[in-house]
């Protein structure tokens, strides 16, 4: 669970460093795999009554709400790949002049 909480920082970091929107989309990807194997564990966590279940009830529902954030995320980038943004939208992976 340490390894997989760890790379989704770690592939979110790294893909806004990429100045490719889809290299930023892959690295969400799989960021949010990882998210999906944590959700997983936790899963099982709550199967095998290893910790307080209201606990790990509260860990999955942030969880979800942060595979929702990431698709949106993901969403929000091919639009800004397809050049449908509004000025207001501008993010460091484009020029401000």
């Amino acid at each position: 669970m340490r390894r997989a909480a760890t790379s989704i920082t770690n592939n979110i970091a790294e893909g806004h460093g990429r100045h490719h929107y889809q290299e930023n989309i892959q690295f969400i990807r799989q960021a949010r795999g990882s998210l999906e194997e944590i959700l997983d564990d936790v899963n099982i966590c709550l199967d095998e009554h290893y910790c307080a279940s209201d606990l790990l009830e509260s860990l999955k529902t942030e969880g979800f709400d942060l595979v929702h954030r990431m698709n949106g995320y993901i969403v929000y980038l091919r639009k800004m790949k397809q050049g449908e943004h509004s000025p207001e939208l501008k993010t460091s992976h484009q020029s401000t002049n």
